[in-house]
């Protein structure tokens, strides 16, 4: 399920938040700092009401050649209806479909109507890569000349 992908990911294990009044330079520390890509943006409340990702920063500041020294998170995240979700109990074939729909890479997760958290299109592909390793592996000794009596170390 989501939630579970959600548990393996990179995001279960780093500040992935960031209020929408916070400058961008702080979104791309963070990105930075954490080696990701895509920041859950949230009001005064503390309620994630968006996304940041790395795709808002350089179409929205680099690529106008803006100076991101005045803008604020809010001047270049997505907003609903915009930002896809998953459900908590969505399967993982469902994430993907639904990332592959918006040509987007990072879905936020929501329990019924309670947040939950973040994932991305990496933490999606993993558990198909293990799920197939055994396949890729025999595959790709194939390829390179291995296989009938000399099979895969």
């Amino acid at each position: 399920t989501a939630l579970d992908i959600y548990k393996k990911s990179c995001y279960s294990t780093v500040d992935y938040k960031i209020n929408e009044e916070s400058d961008v330079k702080e979104a791309v520390n963070r990105f930075t700092a954490f080696d990701i890509s895509c920041l859950a943006v949230t009001n005064n409340k503390g309620e994630v009401v968006g996304v940041c990702s790395g795709r808002d920063y350089i179409n929205k500041v680099a690529a106008l050649d803006k100076q991101f020294v005045n803008l604020k998170v809010r001047d270049i995240c997505t907003y609903p209806p915009k930002v896809l979700i998953a459900q908590s109990d969505d399967t993982l074939e469902t994430c993907m479909s639904k990332m592959l729909f918006k040509n987007i890479r990072h879905l936020l997760i929501y329990d019924k109507t309670e947040f939950v958290g973040l994932i991305s299109i990496k933490d999606l592909i993993k558990p198909i890569i293990d799920k197939n390793k055994y396949v890729v592996t025999k595959l790709s000794d194939f390829h390179i000349g291995k296989g009938a009596f000399y099979g895969s170390e």
